[in-house]
């Protein structure tokens, strides 16, 4: 799945995808942000919605 469209992609599944591409390729946030082309700010500020926040720690989003 491409994240060319994450700003318009259902939440819960851009959640799914982000968590997936950031757990199976082991790269950081801002990498991954850089290799897709998006807007960290606006990747976190959708998710936020869920409730999510970036987790350094797990390289996740999770629940606040």
């Amino acid at each position: 799945m491409h994240l060319n469209n994450y700003q318009n992609m259902d939440v819960n599944l851009l959640l799914s995808i982000v968590n997936m591409k950031l757990r199976n390729s082991q790269i950081s946030l801002e990498e991954l942000c850089s290799e897709y082309d998006m807007n960290k700010d606006i990747l976190i500020s959708r998710l936020a919605k869920l409730n999510l926040s970036y987790d350094p720690a797990s390289n996740q989003f999770k629940a606040c």
